[in-house]
């Protein structure tokens, strides 16, 4: 979770007063910042990875599961040995959005051996156990997406309800105590992107359509009336709170550049790898209670933040109001630049996108002598208002605070995320890889980290492009998200990624773009004359010294991964809609009762304990 400053939040009123003075001195303390640490040289290659776990209680008697309300109880527990000063720690504890959501790092970064990856698998069970053992008698954590019922009747515990005429959310269906209250940010933030946004947010997910399956839009209206016939369309699924995004949950990894331009580079390689590891993580077929037609939470989290009026959305005409005109992506969303000088050097024009940004702020950067990649990226984030402000950081001394800049920054939630040292730290620059989908096992979930950490090894070792146009990333973004895209949608990929970006004549060619399956991105395409990414990976470990333990873990990781993008092994999100469609009591209706929820929920403990073996779990039913 971002910046979590301390003091009285502010009204929306007094808030949107003060947008302006917060852009104003944001830009002064990254200015400051950055000129302090651009010559930064010779950090070590450091990388750490973020869970955001889900507690559930579940009851045998009555087959029934609920979201688990007791986040904060349990982070003062979990926190004890960080704040008595203890060396060493295996684990972080961070609060999430939600009452039932509790964020874990490894107690320290990962440092630049190889031997490191033999540690991280045995880490998040390490804070799995460490959970589990703070909970009571019928009470689970889970590495889940997103709970399959959330916004269902009484779906916490304890038991809550929502009010619409006297909550932060105003929904229909999210209570406010599922809101973690143990900091007013969460709460604050939900009550002012809705106040900016001059009405609820919405979100429509496309409905699977099944035998059986009856309009939800339809059965909203009749239900609520007016409200849901206005917000919610036919043949979706309508939510309209912030937690139905960000009470959902996702694994992050953050990595340490050695310097500067080595950190805008990996932002740059790793932003075309975001929608490829979105489909192959897809965990999240259900939303509500309802099958969807989509895989993933992506598009869900976007419209949940969604703090644009009608007019920034273009669904009226532009007045003096709208201070940037129409704005084209949520505050949530894939990347919309890139940062490194490789993307000016090749002639393909890779920032193809309108970017809306701050003429203002992008003004002030370019006379600062920031350069224009990094002066329309920050002026591009600083197109947003400040949606959570405190009253005791409202003044402050911007050569030496960052909250203004962090205000803007940490509420600007896309793919990738460029993160300057925080002041005074031995911290370094470092960037955020954000798209990722929560797995089941702790052994899934180390697979996907140590898979990404040594592909930024192999892209920063050998010099590597894979760069295509920003247009093309917002495409496979789309992609990613429909059902069942690890097999059935192709992406566009670069292959010729060898051609390096150093301007000169003879290297000065377009990329070679194809669309390709994930098969063929990660295992490799020789009708064009691609390696595949596991291959790179594998190559590079070949070439360096690893002792046995160490390539033995990462050989079943790489197996794993290799049968996943091919097909014979399914995703997450396949695996629980196959549970749904199989359960003796479904009813070809899309809906996702009590009892198939604690049934599901069941069999993802058992295969996360190993009673039931993962690859049998994942084997696809297609001939191999």
């Amino acid at each position: 979770m971002g910046l979590l400053s301390e003091g009285r939040p502010l009204s929306w009123e007094e808030t949107k007063a003060l947008a302006d003075h917060v852009r104003k001195h944001g830009v002064q303390q990254f200015i400051h910042l950055f000129r302090k640490l651009e010559t930064r040289k010779e950090d070590s290659l450091k990388w750490g990875d973020e869970v955001e776990y889900v507690l559930v209680k579940m009851d045998k008697e009555t087959k029934s599961c609920k979201l688990l309300l007791k986040a904060e109880e349990l982070l003062k527990q979990l926190q004890i040995p960080e704040l008595r000063g203890d060396k060493d720690l295996p684990s972080l504890w961070r609060p999430e959005y939600a009452s039932y959501m509790i964020e874990g790092t490894p107690g320290g970064p990962y440092v630049h051996d190889i031997s490191e990856f033999n540690k991280v698998e045995e880490n998040m069970r390490k804070r799995r156990k460490e959970v589990q053992a703070l909970l009571g008698k019928d009470e689970y954590v889970f590495s889940l997406t997103a709970y399959p019922r959330m916004g269902c009747e009484n779906f916490t515990e304890p038991e809550t309800s929502p009010d619409p005429n006297n909550s932060v959310t105003r929904s229909l269906f999210w209570p406010d105590p599922a809101i973690f209250c143990g900091h007013p940010r969460f709460k604050t933030l939900t009550r002012n992107i809705r106040c900016r946004r001059g009405e609820k947010v919405a979100i429509n997910l496309p409905v699977f359509q099944d035998d059986n399956t009856k309009d939800p839009h339809e059965i909203l209206v009749e239900k609520y009336g007016a409200e849901a016939a206005k917000a919610s369309k036919p043949g979706h699924i309508y939510m309209d709170a912030m937690g139905f995004g960000m009470g959902q949950s996702c694994l992050q990894l953050t990595f340490q550049g050695s310097h500067l331009e080595e950190a805008v580079s990996l932002y740059d390689q790793l932003a075309p790898l975001c929608p490829i590891m979105l489909a192959i993580t897809a965990s999240n077929p259900i939303s509500k209670g309802i099958l969807a037609a989509t895989d993933c939470r992506w598009d869900t989290i976007a419209a949940s933040v969604d703090c644009r009026t009608r007019q920034e959305r273009g669904l009226e005409p532009i007045s003096d109001g709208a201070k940037f005109g129409a704005i084209n992506k949520s505050r949530y969303g894939s990347v919309s630049s890139f940062l490194s000088d490789c993307s000016l050097k090749c002639k393909d024009g890779k920032n193809d996108i309108d970017l809306v940004y701050d003429p203002e702020t992008y003004q002030i950067l370019k006379e600062a002598g920031i350069n224009e990649l990094m002066a329309k990226h920050i002026s591009h984030l600083f197109i947003r208002d400040t949606v959570s402000l405190f009253s005791e950081k409202v003044d402050q001394n911007d050569e030496e605070d960052t909250d203004h800049f962090e205000n803007i920054q940490s509420t600007n939630w896309q793919s990738m995320r460029f993160k300057p040292p925080p002041p005074n730290s031995d911290i370094g620059w470092r960037v955020e890889f954000r798209p990722c989908e929560l797995q089941i096992s702790d052994y899934e979930n180390a697979a996907v980290a140590c898979f990404v950490v040594l592909l930024t090894r192999v892209i920063l070792s050998y010099g590597y492009n894979l760069l295509v146009p920003i247009s093309k990333i917002d495409e496979n973004m789309k992609r990613a998200q429909k059902m069942d895209a690890i097999v059935k949608e192709k992406f566009f990929f670069r292959t010729n990624i060898t051609a390096t970006c150093d301007g000169t004549e003879e290297n000065e060619q377009q990329a070679i773009i194809e669309e390709m399956t994930i098969d063929q991105i990660m295992n490799g395409a020789p009708e064009f004359q691609f390696p595949g990414l596991l291959p790179l990976v594998q190559d590079y470990l070949r070439n360096i010294e690893v002792e046995t333990d160490t390539m033995c873990t990462l050989s079943r990781y790489w197996l794993y991964l290799q049968k996943k993008a091919n097909g014979q092994r399914i995703t997450n999100a396949r695996f629980i809609r196959n549970f749904v469609t199989q359960h003796p009591s479904y009813k070809k209706d899309s809906l996702v009762t009590e009892e198939i929820t604690y049934d599901l929920l069941s069999t993802l403990n058992r295969i996360e304990k190993g009673d039931i073996p993962l690859c049998d779990a994942l084997k696809s039913s297609s001939p191999e």
